[in-house]
């Protein structure tokens, strides 16, 4: 016998069903949802392969042809710009030595500063467990044709405070990461995300502190 959608189901499947801002909210909550559960896992040891460092070499990389092909030839390589600034809040879970310890609430302004194909940012986190770190540094962002789909890498340097946290070997703390997100037509970003904190070798211990996060961006002057 042939299923029939429900009432329910149907008013969904018909367009113009529910409008833009409900669609966003849906969005948002079905990605927080996977963040966390995904998060939440016991092993989470892939998660070295994508930010033990390797991330910011990519980013460095493919800015650097990004602003070869598209910069030199025009502006400059890295002539001083303005982009679309944008103030941005995530969270999301804190995983270290493969295990999950923690909540992390994470504030970020990208700023309106470009130098070539790289932005300017900087950022503020908290965790759970005490943990602060507040940093500066550049984001490389690609978007599709239709501007709705984004990947941005970010390499930043900071201060730590480790709080009743992670030893991260010193107070000196690089962070880098992935984010890959939707842009509605208000601009509104929309990302999940993983990044790496570690010394970079600077002290005898370089343990690293990863985080998993849901992130929110609201485009600003």
């Amino acid at each position: 016998m042939k299923s029939t959608p429900t009432r329910g189901v149907k008013q969904y499947l018909k367009p113009n069903a529910y409008n833009q801002s409900e669609l966003d909210w849906t969005l948002m909550t079905i990605c927080c949802n996977n963040v966390i559960d995904a998060s939440r896992r016991d092993s989470m040891s892939d998660l070295a392969f994508i930010t033990d460092g390797t991330v910011a070499v990519i980013g460095l990389i493919v800015g650097l042809i990004d602003m070869t092909a598209n910069h030199c030839p025009n502006e400059g390589c890295l002539a001083k710009r303005e982009v679309q600034s944008y103030t941005g809040i995530s969270v999301g879970d804190t995983v270290f030595q493969e295990n999950t310890v923690g909540e992390e609430v994470y504030l970020r302004r990208d700023t309106r500063h470009a130098y070539g194909p790289f932005q300017l940012i900087y950022g503020l986190s908290a965790t759970s467990d005490g943990e602060l770190w507040a940093g500066v540094g550049q984001a490389y962002t690609w978007t599709n044709r239709r501007e709705n789909m984004f990947v941005q890498l970010h390499a930043m340097a900071g201060l730590y405070e480790e709080g009743s946290g992670a030893d991260l070997g010193g107070p000196i703390q690089f962070r880098s990461g992935v984010e890959v997100g939707y842009q509605n037509k208000m601009g509104v970003r929309m990302s999940l995300g993983v990044d790496h904190r570690s010394n970079a070798g600077l002290y005898s211990s370089n343990p690293g502190l990863e985080t998993v996060h849901f992130r929110v961006s609201i485009p600003t002057k």
